[in-house]
């Protein structure tokens, strides 16, 4: 594996991946969706694909920055619209990762849906930063 990602960023695919699958099927959206997240942080698809396919070789870890916080969170949420369709499982394991990025447990269930309806409502995640950095 080269070190081109950062261990924080393979932590964020590995994520973005496990909710894809969370809902037992593989959505063709959900791999384009995947393979997007990463061209637009300059990750290359060899990469991906290495991580992808050797994922037990890796510590995760949690961002350390609020704002990256959001974004990761944001992406996942993104990830659960991308095939349409949100299932009980997908909401409760974005809610398993808001409680992992250390939000408190009664702001979990609100922040998850609120960044549901950023993502259906097409608000972009540098607009919820810039709105919670006001």
């Amino acid at each position: 594996m080269s070190s081109s990602i950062s261990t924080e960023l393979k932590s964020h695919f590995l994520r973005l991946y496990q909710m894809a699958l969370t809902d037992d099927k593989f959505d063709i959206m959900e791999l384009k969706t995947l393979y997007r997240f990463a061209e637009d942080r300059n990750v290359p698809k060899e990469e991906l694909d290495r991580l992808l396919l050797n994922p037990v070789d890796h510590n995760s870890t949690i961002p350390k920055e609020l704002n990256t916080r959001i974004e990761y969170l944001y992406d996942l949420a993104y990830m659960i619209l991308a095939d349409g369709v949100i299932t009980e499982d997908e909401k409760n394991t974005l809610q398993k990762y808001c409680k992992k990025f250390e939000f408190l447990d009664e702001n979990i269930e609100e922040l998850s849906e609120y960044l549901l309806d950023c993502v259906k409502k097409g608000i972009s995640k540098e607009e919820i930063i810039t709105n919670l950095n006001q």
